[in-house]
């Protein structure tokens, strides 16, 4: 794209927190009360931390536990399986 336009694209996908917050947006909602659940430091995390909200790593993907140590930065919480959030998560 840049090539063909000699303008640099804008990527607007995980981690850009752009993407995180336009969502919560949309339906009257705010960062500090929405949360990002995922399966990858590198992606769902960083933009979840990166937009403010709290974060789950589900390390059922991509991330194994002992892979968390890789990065600089860190979930707000670690959870098993997409299971253990239902007593977590207050949809109220």
């Amino acid at each position: 794209m840049t090539r063909a336009t000699g303008k640099d694209s804008y990527f607007a996908g995980r981690p850009n927190p752009l993407m995180m917050r336009t969502g919560p947006n949309a339906i009257g909602a705010h960062s500090e009360s929405s949360a990002m659940i995922g399966d990858r430091m590198d992606t769902d995390v960083l933009a979840g931390l990166e937009a403010g909200m709290h974060t789950f790593l589900v390390p059922t993907g991509p991330t194994a536990p002992v892979g968390i140590d890789r990065y600089p930065f860190r979930p707000s919480t670690v959870v098993d399986s997409i299971a253990a959030l239902v007593g977590l998560i207050d949809v109220g």
